[in-house]
């Protein structure tokens, strides 16, 4: 364990400060500013992590984060042990430690009765340390199994995935359709959160170990399913869950009405030099249907753009800011959050629902019709008298995914989506076609990025055991594994 008496001499969580509003929304690099934790903060911090006998932040990792360990070797200054531990159990500690809602922390055992030990930044900080002084490696496999593994996707459980399996000697083919390898992390995720470099170094780091990459290729369309099986021995599906959820009320067609992933994408591809994005904020009123992670994105893209206001709806009341009854330790609440983006501007509207986009006169959007609700028997009822119209020239829809297309790619190989849009799979996260492998929100459905890449992990062993008949290789969690999940 970390120092004996930590948790009781420093009671300050401590933090990196983010970067002020006024100067980070004039750009799009991430908002934390490194450089307000040094050192001496990062090991006091890490010391407070007690010996409390069950780590329950365990349970609250669908990684299995050997949290303690780690703590503990960042607090003796053994940054080579700390990151050995880190990455035992996770391939990205730079991405998660960026883009987890941490429910570790809200399973800490100091977090009882103190704030909690800051997992998340300490997680961050080590694996920026390790790629800064040439730490973080290529792990070249000692020998070549001659077994062949395509995986469709590079999202986080797709590279997780790729990753364990070309380690363990296999030769890994990874097809990505868009330009670039990293699916949501690449263009669905804005830069103030996460810079591509820090992408880019770990595909970086994967190339030299072995994986290939082939980008541009839309499997199903491309190249077949049937093509990649007589091609490789065995297929690991990795797509997420591209089918986004609608909106379906009068106006939704009206020009200026878009998914919030086409505006991401679109603003992410300016930020790098793609040319003007054809979808902009500038100078509109910008509404975002949605309240979840990605509505904030969109919020903070939409402020660096230029917009004129941005307000953001939430069809669900305002949740309580402090743990309710039903909620209580060591699981993940359902909390209020205010993300970095909520800190530069624009209103949300809880309880309110959409009941019209209404047109401007020109065939595109020009307001939205709102009108307060409340949940009767769970469910979210109009409260009368409570319309009212404002002003919007652009409508994000933010309101997640809900599953996989049934054509292509999922017809071709001829496995079966069950009735929430998830592609089925067994206990091995086999499907019903011999071979051919479901990692992640394709299975899963929509989650977090520590279950897609515990899942990459978990199919990356049942992969191995399938071509060589036993596996060496860890399995943090089983399709049906209950655990503290969000």
């Amino acid at each position: 364990m970390a120092d004996p008496r930590g948790f009781l001499t420093v009671t300050e969580r401590q933090i990196p400060a983010n970067r002020p509003v006024d100067v980070r929304i004039l750009d799009f690099k991430e908002v934390e500013d490194r450089s307000t934790q040094d050192e001496a903060m990062l090991r006091r911090q890490a010391s407070r992590c007690m010996n409390c006998g069950i780590p329950f932040c365990h349970s609250g990792c669908p990684l299995g984060n050997l949290i303690p360990e780690w703590n503990d070797l960042t607090w003796r200054d053994d940054l080579d042990g700390a990151l050995e531990r880190l990455h035992a159990t996770n391939n990205f500690p730079e991405l998660t430690g960026r883009l987890c809602p941490a429910p570790c922390e809200y399973a800490c055992t100091l977090g009882i009765n103190q704030p909690a030990v800051t997992i998340k930044s300490i997680e961050h900080s080590l694996a920026d340390a390790g790629f800064d002084r040439d730490l973080i490696t290529p792990q070249i496999p000692a020998f070549l199994t001659g077994r062949t593994v395509a995986v469709i996707g590079s999202g986080p459980a797709g590279l997780a995935a790729a990753q364990q399996l070309t380690r363990a000697g296999h030769t890994v083919a990874v097809f990505e359709r868009d330009d670039l390898p990293g699916g949501l992390l690449r263009y669905g995720i804005p830069e103030f959160k996460l810079e591509k470099s820090v992408l880019d170094r770990r595909l970086t780091q994967m190339e030299a170990e072995g994986t290939r990459f082939h980008t541009g290729v839309d499997v199903g369309r491309d190249i077949t399913g049937e093509e990649l099986r007589e091609s490789y021995e065995a297929v690991v599906i990795a797509v997420g869950t591209p089918l986004r959820r609608d909106l379906n009320v009068p106006g939704r067609d009206l020009e200026g009405t878009h998914q919030a992933l086409d505006y991401l994408t679109a603003a992410t591809r300016e930020v790098h030099g793609h040319g003007p994005a054809p979808i902009s904020a500038h100078g509109k009123d910008v509404v975002i249907i949605g309240g979840g992670d990605t509505g904030a994105d969109c919020l903070g893209t939409a402020i660096r753009q230029g917009a004129r206001s941005v307000t953001s709806i939430e069809i669900m009341p305002a949740p309580p800011q402090q743990r309710p009854a039903d909620q209580p330790w060591p699981t993940y609440p359902r909390l209020f959050k205010v993300a970095s983006a909520h800190e530069e501007g624009g209103e949300r509207l809880w309880a309110t629902s959409t009941v019209e986009m209404l047109d401007d006169g020109h065939g595109r959007v020009g307001g939205l019709r709102l009108t307060e609700v409340r949940l009767e028997a769970g469910r979210p009822t109009p409260v009368a008298g409570t319309e009212r119209v404002i002003d919007a020239q652009m409508v994000l829809l933010a309101m997640g995914f809900t599953g996989v297309a049934g054509a292509g790619l999922v017809e071709q190989f001829g496995v079966s989506i069950d009735p929430r849009g998830r592609i089925e799979r067994d206990q091995d996260w086999a499907s019903s076609v011999p071979g051919v492998f479901i990692a992640g929100d394709a299975g899963r459905g929509q989650s977090l990025i520590v279950w897609a890449i515990a899942e990459g992990r978990s199919v990356a062993a049942s992969v191995d055991r399938y071509l060589r008949g036993s596996t060496e290789l860890p399995s943090p969690i089983t399709p049906d594994q209950v655990q503290f999940q969000p």
